[in-house]
C-alpha cells in the first residue's frame, strides 16, 4: 500500500514534466487565437452570426462525441496499463484511434463541402478564422494520433507496465488536451451567438 502511494505521489502530475511545458505553450498559442476570434467577432457579430448558420452543426456535435468518447477510451487505457493489461490497453487505444480517426473523416468531409462552394480563407473573415482555428486544431488531432500509436505499438511490444507508464500517460495528457481545445472551440465557432 505504501508503495502503491509512493507511485501514485511521484506520478503526479502523470506523464512527463516535458509534455506538461508543451501542453501549456499549446494551450497559450490557442488562448491567443481563441481571444482574436473572439475580438474580432465582437466587431462584426452580424457577420459572424450568418455565416455560422451556414456550419454543419450535426458534423461538429459527431466530432464532439467522437473526442469525448475517445478521451474515455484512453482513460480506460491509462488505468489497464496500471492494472498491467498490455492487451487491454492497446485495445483501448485502438479504440480511441478509431475515435480520432471518424473526427478527421467528418471534418474532412466539412471540409471538402466547404470547398466545393468555393469557401476559402479569403472569403470573409468569418471564414479566416473558422478555417484557420479548425484546421490547427485538425493538425493537433493528427499529431495525438500519432503520438497514440506510437505508445500502442510500444504498449504491444512490452515496454510499458504497471511500475513503467510514464509514455502513455504522456500521450493521454496531449490527446486530453486535444479534446479540450475543441470543447472549447466548439461552442465559440458553432453555437456562440
Amino acid at each position: 500500500m505504501t508503495a502503491d502511494r509512493s507511485v501514485l505521489q511521484s506520478n503526479y502530475p502523470p506523464g512527463d514534466l516535458a509534455i506538461w511545458i508543451f501542453i501549456l505553450a499549446e494551450l497559450a498559442v490557442f488562448a491567443i487565437f481563441f481571444a482574436a476570434y473572439a475580438f474580432t467577432r465582437l466587431q462584426h457579430v452580424e457577420l459572424f452570426n450568418e455565416y455560422q448558420l451556414t456550419l454543419d452543426g450535426e458534423a461538429a456535435l459527431i466530432n464532439t462525441l467522437a473526442l469525448i468518447t475517445s478521451s474515455y477510451f484512453v482513460v480506460r487505457a491509462v488505468s489497464a496499463i496500471k492494472q498491467d493489461d498490455r492487451r487491454r490497453c492497446v485495445h483501448w487505444l485502438l479504440a480511441a484511434l478509431s475515435m480520432g480517426l471518424l473526427f478527421l473523416i467528418v471534418k474532412s468531409i466539412e471540409y471538402i463541402h466547404h470547398y466545393s462552394e468555393g469557401i476559402n480563407l479569403s472569403s470573409n473573415t468569418f471564414y479566416m478564422f473558422y478555417l484557420s482555428l479548425t484546421f490547427f486544431h485538425f493538425m493537433h488531432v493528427i499529431m495525438g494520433m500519432v503520438i497514440l500509436a506510437a505508445i500502442a505499438v510500444m504498449a504491444a511490444r512490452g515496454k510499458y507496465s504497471r511500475q513503467e507508464h510514464t509514455g502513455i500517460e504522456s500521450g493521454a495528457s496531449y490527446w486530453h488536451m486535444v479534446d479540450l481545445v475543441w470543447l472549447i472551440l466548439f461552442p465559440l465557432v458553432y453555437l456562440m451567438r
